[in-house]
């Protein structure tokens, strides 16, 4: 058994073991990362560009777009990497590396998708006190909070994770290096991995996770109050939407980390891109699609270089 000091890489299964469709599916990914990168990007520049979105609500999605580009390019640069230079070897600091910015970027999104809830909720039930008790001041404080707290518990894992010893060689069964896996290989004792682990989610996550869904309990009710369909209509399209990203983050997510160990090693691969691929992704395309500020800003800018021709 070699441990964290012998151990200077580990061999990442990726795409290697789908002989006859691993073209197609490094050209879907290729083709989703590419539209993740324009469509989250196109948010953030409307939000910076745009005055009239320079409130609490797209603050912290143009966070959400920046976080969904991170985790998006960790996700899939050593798939394109191994496909490009058939090379499945991934070096140890590498892997510690991509473990720590997934953790933190993911875990930091939670956070961003509670201050969106909480905004939503204060905007629909309490619309009267909605600039008293929500501010871009207050966002940016939560913001900044959130990104340098999940920081600081990120890197309590990652130190945790350099003490764990691995077989050599040891495959990882994934697409990148997530902290589950190593978990999973190691042949450490890994109680106090395990133990921060489930003390996180128990002591962060469920309870962003219910501050959510109570807000939209709250919410859902106020919309069935409204008397006019308009109003109804437009309070449930923006919330649905949110609601939406928010299911699919966590369940994709809550899955992936606490399922039991598993030989099939393709059912975790498909988690993994379906929630570090596809949901940064699905974040503009339900925001934007669905959101008529986003579509004003943008129509402001494609008149303009149509003008120009």
């Amino acid at each position: 058994m070699g441990n964290q000091t012998s151990q200077s890489e580990f061999i990442l299964l990726g795409l290697s073991d789908l002989t006859y469709s691993q073209v197609s599916v490094f050209l879907l990914i290729l083709l989703i990362y590419v539209a993740t990168l324009v469509g989250n990007l196109l948010i953030i520049f409307l939000v910076v560009s745009d005055y009239h979105l320079h409130t609490p609500m797209y603050f912290s999605l143009g966070n959400l777009s920046a976080l969904d580009i991170f985790n998006s390019s960790i996700s899939t640069s050593h798939v394109f990497f191994d496909v490009i230079t058939e090379n499945r070897l991934i070096s140890y600091p590498t892997c510690i590396t991509q473990v720590f910015l997934f953790i933190w970027f993911g875990s930091t999104e939670f956070f961003i998708l509670d201050i969106m809830s909480y905004d939503r909720y204060v905007a629909i039930c309490h619309p009267l006190h909605y600039t008293t008790m929500i501010s871009i001041h207050l966002c940016v404080q939560l913001a900044f909070f959130s990104w340098l707290f999940r920081f600081i518990c990120c890197l309590a894992h990652t130190f945790l994770a350099l003490r764990l010893a691995f077989p050599d060689p040891t495959t990882i069964p994934g697409l990148f290096c997530e902290l589950y896996q190593l978990l999973q290989l190691s042949s450490s004792d890994t109680f106090l991995n395990y133990l921060l682990l489930y003390f996180d989610a128990v002591s962060f996550g469920v309870p962003g996770f219910f501050i959510t869904f109570l807000s939209y309990v709250y919410i859902f009710k106020t919309i069935l109050k409204m008397k006019l369909k308009d109003g109804r209509r437009k309070a449930y399209s923006t919330c649905s939407s949110h609601l939406t990203v928010v299911f699919i983050f966590f369940g994709t997510s809550i899955f992936n980390y606490y399922q039991p160990k598993s030989e099939n090693s393709l059912a975790g691969r498909l988690i993994s891109l379906f929630y570090a691929v596809f949901t940064p992704l699905l974040n503009p395309l339900i925001y934007s699609l669905r959101n008529r500020d986003l579509k004003g800003a943008l129509q402001k800018i494609l008149p303009r270089k149509g003008t120009m021709s």
